[in-house]
C-alpha cells in the first residue's frame, strides 16, 4: 500500500514538475519575444568594419537583434560604457534616465536605417575599396561614441562622447584654439629665425675658420635648411605614434641643444655638422604644426590660422638677421646661437603650459587605455558572454588601420613621393614652391652682401634691410587671411553651397605677378646704385608676392587631399627645402658674374614662365586633373560627404557649427592609412 501512495506522489510530482517548467518556459518565450518587438531593426552595414553611429550599435549573442546603449554620461552613477548581455534591456528599462535615453537612441537609429536605404553617397559610382569606404563613413558620422561591430560583438569601439565632447580638440572654445595656434605660431617663429640670424655675421664666421669658398659660406646658413627636408619624413611618423604635442616638444627641446652647440663649434666642419643636426629638430613646427591647426580648424576659419602661422616661417628668418646683426657687431657670432637657445627656453615654457594633445587617434587610444583599466578592475564588466570571455576595446581609428610604428614609418617614408610621382597638381606646384622658396633663401644670404658692396652698410644696419621684407610679408599676409575666407565664401555661394579647392586660388594671381616685379626692381636698384629705399621697396614686393604664393599653394593642397594633407604637403616640403638649401650655394657666384641686375632678371624671367600662367590653368582645368587622380577622387568624395552631412543639420545646429566648427583635415597623415598604393 505505500509503494503504491509512492508511486502515486512520485508521478503526481514529476507532472507537477513537468507543468511547471512548461510554465516557465512558455513565460520565458513570452518575454523574448516582448524583448524583439522593442528592439528596432537591424542597420544593414554592408561592411567588414564598424560604422561610426550617434550610439553604440550592439549585438545580442541570442539574438543577433541590435540594441543601442548612449554612451552620454547624465549622472556620476551611470557608466561611460557597458558591458552587453541578453540583459541589457532589464537594465536600461529599470532607470529611467537610461531608458529615456535609449528611447531616443533608437529613434535616431531608425532615421538612419531609413536614410541608408534612400540614400547614395557619391562614393558609390567611385568603386572605393572596403576599408576606404567604411572610412569615409565614419569621418560622415561625428556623434559616434561607443559601440560594438555586429560581426565581432567581442569588441568595444571608442570614440568621442557625441559630437559635442569637449575633449575632441574641433570643439574647443575660440580661446583655446587661438591660444594654441598662437603657441604653435611662436614655435615655427623661432626655428626659421635661426636658419637665417647667421646670415649677418657670415664674414666673422669665414675669418675665425678660414673659410674662403663663397659657397662653404652660404652653407653655414643654407644647410640649416636641408634638415627641414629630412627631418618631417620622421617627425610625422612619430606625431601619429606618441602624439602631436610630445614630439612637438621634444622636437624642440632637440634643436634647442643643437643650436646652442654651434656656439661652441671649434672649426667649420662641427659648426656645418651640428647646423645641420639643429634643423632636423627645428623642422617640427613645420612637419607637425599644421596638423595641429588642422585638428582644430574648420575650412571656412582655416584661413586665418594657416595665415598666421605659415606668417611664422617667413617672418622668423627676416627678424633673425635683423637681431644677428647687431649680436654680431656689438658682440660674437656664437652668441648669436646662445641667445636663440636663451629665447627659445622662455618659448618651450609656453608649450609646456599651453600645449595639449589634439591628435584624435592618440586622444581615442588614451580613452580606450582608460576604458581597459576600468574593464580589468571589474571581470564582471568585462566578460562578454557566459563563457567569460574578455572584450577587446580598439579605437575608431583601428579600423583597417596598421598604426605599428614599422607600418606608419612605410608609408610616411614612401607615400609623399608617391603623391609627387603620380599627381600631376602636386609635381607642377611643388616645383613652383621650391623656385619660390629658393628664391626667399637666396634672398637671406644676399641681402647683407649686396648692402655691403653696393651701399657699404655695416653688419648692423645691413640687418635693418630685412625689414623691408618683414613688412611686405605682414603685409601681405594680413590682409590676404581676410580675403581667402571671404573670397571662398563668395565663390562657395555662387557654386550652390559646395566648395572647391580651387576657390583658394585668386590670392595666387597677384602674387605670382608681384614676385617678378620686385625681382626687377630691386636687381636693377643696385645695380644702377640708387637710393637704398628703392631697393627696399623691391625687396617688400618680393615678400608680399612670397606669402600669397605660399598660404595660397598650401590652403589649395590641403583642401585638393584632404585624406593625404600631410603627405602632399611632405613631398612639397621636401622640394622646396632642397631649393631653400642649394639656391644660396650658387647666388653670391651668379651675382659676381653677372651682377645685381642680370641675375635678378634671369630670376624674374623664370618666375613669370613657371608662376603666371599657373593659376589661370588651375582655375580652369584644376578640377579635371583632381578628378583623373585617385587621390583626387578619394579626398574629394570625403570633402563632399562631410559637407552633405553638416547641410543636412537643423539651420540652427549649422550655426553653432561654424562657432565650433569640424575639421575636414583632423586625419591628415592617419586617415590616408585605408589607400591602398
Amino acid at each position: 500500500m505505500m509503494s503504491c501512495l509512492s508511486m502515486v506522489n512520485y508521478s503526481l510530482t514529476q507532472r507537477l514538475l513537468d507543468s511547471m517548467q512548461h510554465m516557465k518556459k512558455t513565460w520565458f518565450q513570452l518575454q523574448e519575444s516582448m524583448h524583439q518587438d522593442q528592439l528596432p531593426p537591424p542597420i544593414p552595414l554592408g561592411h567588414d568594419t564598424p560604422r561610426d553611429r550617434d550610439d553604440a550599435t550592439l549585438i545580442t549573442p541570442s539574438t543577433g537583434q541590435h540594441a543601442s546603449v548612449h554612451s552620454h554620461s547624465t549622472t556620476q552613477d551611470r557608466p561611460q560604457y557597458d558591458d552587453v548581455d541578453t540583459n541589457s534591456e532589464d537594465r536600461i528599462n529599470n532607470n529611467p534616465t537610461w531608458r529615456a535615453e535609449s528611447n531616443r537612441s533608437r529613434s535616431l537609429m531608425d532615421e538612419r536605417h531609413e536614410s541608408n536605404h534612400h540614400q547614395k553617397g557619391p562614393k558609390d559610382n567611385l568603386n572605393l575599396s572596403r576599408n576606404d569606404e567604411a572610412l569615409d563613413i565614419t569621418r560622415r558620422n561625428e556623434q559616434a561614441t561607443l559601440y560594438e561591430a555586429n560581426e565581432d560583438p567581442e569588441i568595444i569601439w571608442v570614440n568621442w562622447d557625441g559630437k559635442d565632447d569637449r575633449k575632441n580638440p574641433k570643439n574647443w572654445s575660440y580661446k583655446k584654439k587661438w591660444i594654441t595656434t598662437l603657441v604653435v605660431s611662436v614655435f615655427t617663429f623661432i626655428s626659421p629665425a635661426s636658419s637665417s640670424m647667421v646670415a649677418p655675421a657670415s664674414n666673422q664666421i669665414a675669418m675665425q675658420f678660414g673659410i674662403t669658398s663663397t659657397a662653404l659660406i652660404s652653407m653655414t646658413t643654407s644647410i640649416f635648411v636641408l634638415g627641414y627636408a629630412f627631418g618631417p619624413l620622421f617627425l610625422g611618423p612619430l606625431s601619429e605614434i606618441f602624439g602631436r604635442s610630445r614630439v612637438f616638444q621634444l622636437s624642440n627641446l632637440f634643436f634647442m641643444a643643437w643650436n646652442l652647440g654651434c656656439g661652441f663649434a671649434q672649426n667649420r666642419k662641427q659648426l656645418i655638422g651640428f647646423r645641420f643636426v639643429a634643423g632636423l629638430g627645428g623642422s617640427a613646427p613645420l612637419a607637425v604644426g599644421g596638423g595641429i591647426l588642422g585638428d582644430m580648424w574648420a575650412p571656412e576659419e582655416r584661413g586665418r590660422a594657416i595665415a598666421i602661422y605659415s606668417l611664422a616661417p617667413l617672418l622668423g628668418p627676416v627678424v633673425g638677421p635683423v637681431c644677428g646683426g647687431w649680436i654680431a657687431e656689438r658682440s660674437t657670432w656664437r652668441w648669436v646661437f646662445w641667445s636663440t637657445s636663451i629665447v627659445d627656453v622662455g618659448i618651450q615654457m609656453l608649450g609646456l603650459l599651453f600645449l595639449r594633445e589634439t591628435y584624435a587617434p592618440r586622444l581615442l587610444e588614451e580613452k580606450a587605455d582608460r576604458i581597459r583599466k576600468d574593464l580589468d578592475s571589474d571581470p564582471e564588466k568585462a566578460a562578454s558572454d557566459s563563457a567569460g570571455k574578455s572584450k577587446i576595446v580598439k579605437a575608431i581609428y583601428d579600423v583597417g588601420n596598421d598604426r605599428s610604428w614599422k607600418a606608419v614609418f612605410s608609408k610616411a617614408l614612401t607615400r609623399p613621393f608617391m603623391l609627387f610621382y603620380h599627381e600631376t597638381i602636386i609635381q607642377l606646384l611643388g616645383i613652383y614652391m621650391a623656385f619660390v622658396y629658393g628664391i626667399f633663401y637666396l634672398f637671406l644670404v644676399t641681402i647683407p652682401l649686396m648692402f655691403r658692396e653696393i651701399y657699404h652698410q655695416r653688419p648692423g644696419i645691413q640687418g635693418l634691410n630685412y625689414i623691408a621684407l618683414g613688412i611686405g610679408l605682414t603685409l601681405a599676409s594680413q590682409t590676404n587671411a581676410r580675403a581667402m575666407d571671404r573670397i571662398y565664401k563668395h565663390f562657395k555661394a555662387k557654386n550652390g553651397g559646395k566648395g572647391e579647392p580651387e576657390f583658394r586660388l585668386p590670392s595666387l594671381f597677384p602674387g605670382t605677378h608681384l614676385l617678378p616685379f620686385g625681382l626687377l626692381l630691386t636687381g636693377w636698384s643696385a645695380q644702377n646704385r640708387l637710393h637704398w629705399i628703392a631697393a627696399d621697396f623691391g625687396i617688400g614686393c618680393v615678400g608680399c608676392g612670397l606669402v600669397l604664393i605660399f598660404q595660397s599653394i598650401q590652403t589649395y593642397v590641403i583642401d585638393s587631399f584632404t585624406l593625404y594633407a600631410a603627405s602632399a604637403l611632405a613631398a612639397v616640403s621636401f622640394l622646396r627645402s632642397l631649393a631653400g638649401f642649394g639656391f644660396p650655394l650658387f647666388a653670391p657666384a651668379m651675382y659676381h658674374k653677372l651682377g645685381y641686375g642680370k641675375g635678378d632678371t634671369i630670376l624674374a624671367c623664370l618666375a613669370i614662365g613657371l608662376g603666371c600662367p599657373a593659376p589661370f590653368l588651375l582655375w580652369i582645368y584644376g578640377k579635371r586633373i583632381r578628378m583623373n587622380s585617385k587621390y583626387g577622387r578619394k579626398s574629394a568624395v570625403h570633402r563632399d560627404s562631410v559637407m552633405d552631412a553638416r547641410a543636412e543639420q537643423p539651420k540652427e545646429k549649422i550655426t553653432r557649427q561654424e562657432s565650433t566648427p569640424m575639421d575636414l583635415e583632423r586625419a591628415q597623415t592617419h586617415t590616408d592609412a585605408s589607400s591602398n598604393l
